[in-house]
């Protein structure tokens, strides 16, 4: 098997688990099977690089000296805001003659300054997505998975989600077998496909300020199985249902069936995940009602079934 090189691009102001997260997967691997990647690091000047936390990292070498890689790797962090020309450079002629060309986080937007998501799927860390699609707009930006791939090109959400990226090219490269001993060692799931969002329900609605409808909020993550029709929760809430339904909307940023919707959603994903429950109880245990119901949420919401999606993100067991 030849050996692949897996190079990450150093530059001040790096978010450092951006570098050591997938640098591990990749470093893993090579212990795993050795003789199957040569891991580097290399910044403009070959000089030490600080990162946003304060590390202080000393590359391999510089960028000029190094050969183009098999697999790219471009961090994230405070150091993509306002980048040395000479790094947009370097990627602009470098980026497309490399196999696989990967940013995690922020790291997006050097691409995307770069030219090299011109036209393609990409996300980035979620808060960050609306200032990459407003600064690039030739980039598809998906604010949701934990990673995306267009053609050569993997772009992945904010900072543990490199991780993920990086088992799932392992994964491409060596089979789920190493892959999952890898995930395992780094005490993390194995989560193959990138269409895992990027953060909870209760993260992606905003917290109201009202009391009542706060407690409202955690009362409907606790019960996802109960009747959580606008007029029951109208009543909780001691509000009447076209208040209730103004009020909640103008202070979470969407509308109680939205918020339902999610919370059902992700509760039956992670009792998928984390329990072998059958797909019956699941869906009465979600508030669903029937295996039906569940199957169409999930198609419409992740494009898979609640089968398909257990066979996919549940961890084998460990032998």
């Amino acid at each position: 098997m030849a050996q692949r090189t897996a190079l990450f691009v150093l530059f001040d102001q790096v978010q450092s688990l951006d570098v050591t997260g997938p640098l591990e997967v990749f470093a893993g691997a090579e212990r795993h099977t050795p003789g199957t990647y040569r891991i580097g690091t290399a910044s403009l000047d070959g000089a030490p690089v600080r990162t946003s936390s304060g590390l202080t990292v000393v590359p391999d070498r510089s960028l000029a000296d190094v050969p183009d890689p098999d697999t790219l790797v471009v961090p994230g962090g405070q150091g993509t805001r306002s980048p040395d020309p000479r790094l947009t450079d370097w990627l602009r002629a470098h980026g497309p003659h490399v196999r696989r060309l990967v940013s995690v986080c922020t790291g997006a937007a050097l691409l995307a300054g770069a030219g090299l998501l011109d036209g393609r799927r990409a996300t980035t860390h979620w808060a960050y997505c609306d200032r990459l699609a407003r600064e690039h707009p030739a980039v598809h930006v998906d604010p949701d998975p934990i990673y995306v791939r267009d053609g050569h090109v993997a772009t992945s959400a904010g900072v543990t989600s490199g991780i993920d990226l990086a088992l799932a090219l392992v994964e491409e490269d060596l089979g789920r077998d190493t892959a999952l001993t890898i995930a395992r060692h780094l005490v993390v799931f194995l989560r193959r496909p990138g269409n895992q969002a990027q953060f909870s329900a209760q993260l992606a609605a905003q917290t109201a300020r009202r009391e009542p409808l706060r407690e409202l909020q955690q009362w409907i993550t606790e019960h996802p199985g109960a009747d959580l029709g606008v007029e029951t929760l109208a009543a909780r809430a001691g509000l009447s249902p076209r208040h209730f339904a103004r009020a909640f909307r103008a202070e979470t940023g969407t509308t109680p069936g939205r918020y339902v919707d999610r919370i059902r959603l992700e509760h039956a994903r992670r009792l998928l995940e984390d329990t072998g429950d059958g797909v019956e109880q699941v869906s009465r245990a979600s508030g669903y009602g029937t295996p039906e119901a569940m199957r169409r949420a999930f198609v419409k919401a992740l494009g898979t079934s609640p089968a398909e999606y257990r066979r996919r993100f549940r961890p084998a067991p460990a032998h």
